[in-house]
């Protein structure tokens, strides 16, 4: 006895249902081309007995070109400013392994008994100007006697050693500089030199990241003097 299958009919008999397309972004902005089509159907399709104002089609044309200009003009200052980010990097990357000088009272000394160096910021002729060196205790451990300087940025050196000379620690050591300004005595701010050991792309407000020995990161633009 043989079998019987009914297949029925094709799938392809059927009436298909019809699919809708998922619109993408890729042609929801109105083109120049676009608009100059919807206003050629507007002036073929208006009403004879009231035709399209002729101010009202200049101020059409004139809102699309200026919406069409400014979107342009964006596109191409993002494009500039993206460049210019991308140049500033390129340039920041040759400051690794360089010297800069920051203003702060914080000096990072790498190894030990390497020392560090900084700038007194002097704006008064100042007497018995004095710099001491405290570390991470709060111990003063060398003070520098300057004595009478003029206004203006005084350099000056620690060798890295103490009173005694005995060489101290690597790390974070606290610049402190006062002197007598017309017979009163002043704290004088310091800006001290740091050791770049990298680079880094902060945000939009950032811009470019100095990464210094001793895990600290700074702006460029906070950057007084570069070397020295």
């Amino acid at each position: 006895m043989d079998t019987f299958i009914n297949k029925g009919l094709s799938t392809d008999y059927y009436w298909q249902k019809e699919t809708k397309p998922v619109a993408d972004d890729s042609n929801q902005r109105l083109s120049q081309e676009d608009f100059f089509s919807l206003l050629t159907e507007q002036l073929a399709n208006q009403d004879p007995t009231k035709p399209v104002d002729n101010d009202q089609m200049v101020a059409q044309m004139t809102s699309f070109t200026m919406a069409d200009g400014i979107e342009q003009l964006n596109t191409k200052f993002e494009n500039f400013a993206s460049s210019m980010t991308s140049n500033q990097a390129l340039q920041a990357s040759s400051l690794i392994g360089q010297t800069v000088l920051l203003q702060g009272d914080i000096g990072y000394m790498a190894n030990d008994g390497a020392g560090l160096s900084g700038v007194v910021i002097n704006e008064d002729t100042v007497q018995e100007m004095k710099i001491t060196i405290e570390n991470g205790v709060g111990e003063i451990v060398k003070t520098i006697n300057v004595g009478t300087q003029a206004a203006g940025n005084i350099q000056f050196s620690w060798d890295g050693t103490n009173t005694s000379g005995k060489i101290m620690p690597a790390g974070d050591y606290v610049i402190r500089a006062q002197g007598k300004v017309a017979g009163e005595s002043t704290v004088l701010p310091t800006a001290v030199n740091r050791h770049v050991a990298s680079v880094s792309m902060g945000g939009s407000s950032q811009g470019i990241i100095l990464n210094l020995n001793g895990d600290v990161s700074v702006k460029l633009d906070d950057v007084i003097q570069i070397g020295g």
